[in-house]
């Protein structure tokens, strides 16, 4: 019968091996989870509420006109959208009178005079005329933040970014996650196994025929 020796030294160099990997998976993965491609908007169109929704895809969106805690917000602030995509800003009541009018940029958004009525609703439908980024306000509140930004097409210029939550949340893949979970649950069941190690044993002895 024989015995191998194995000691506190090299358990704990061997658990912090596997901890540090378990750690680089999981910081790896969430680097790149959090990365988006997003339209590069204008100064100022990011308003006072900032959140992104990619909506292309889709035919029709939806956008809040006095969107915001304060009801002095487009929500979602960035759109970014097929050519041919119904857009349909409706008015929440909040906020008092609202348009929407274009700042700069190709497409010609112009809802008229301010009104305030919950339920109001106008619609632009995007077309290859609108290709690009386009930045618009509310007249009566810009001074206050209230602007947004709308991209159409696929021929516009993008960048890098992590986004929020909520519709301005990175959307993480569901492997990504499972990733993440497993290599944590890896990492603290390893320090855990090396705090009851070096507490408790001095040596693992294994017997032998």
């Amino acid at each position: 019968m024989s015995t191998d020796d194995v000691s506190r030294r090299g358990f704990i160099r061997t658990a912090g091996g596997a901890a540090g990997a378990a750690g680089a998976a999981a910081a790896t993965t969430g680097t790149a989870a959090a990365q988006e491609e997003q339209p590069v908007w204008p100064s100022g169109a990011e308003g006072n509420v900032g959140s992104y929704e990619d909506a292309r895809g889709e035919d029709e969106v939806t956008v809040e006109v006095g969107g915001g805690d304060q009801g002095l917000a487009f929500d979602p602030t960035l759109l970014w959208v097929d050519e041919g995509t119904t857009v349909t800003f409706e008015w929440t009541g909040a906020g008092g009178d609202h348009n929407v009018q274009n700042v700069e940029g190709p497409a010609s958004l112009d809802s008229g005079d301010p009104v305030g009525e919950e339920g109001y609703t106008y619609e632009y439908e995007t077309s290859e005329e609108d290709v690009g980024i386009t930045h618009y306000h509310c007249v009566p509140h810009t001074n206050v933040g209230m602007h947004g930004g709308l991209a159409v097409g696929e021929d516009i210029e993008t960048e890098s970014t992590g986004g929020g939550g909520g519709s301005d949340a990175v959307f993480v893949p569901q492997g990504a996650r499972a990733l993440s979970v497993a290599t944590f649950v890896a990492m603290v069941s390893t320090l855990g196994l090396a705090f009851v190690f070096m507490k408790y044993g001095g040596t693992i002895t294994r017997d032998e025929e």
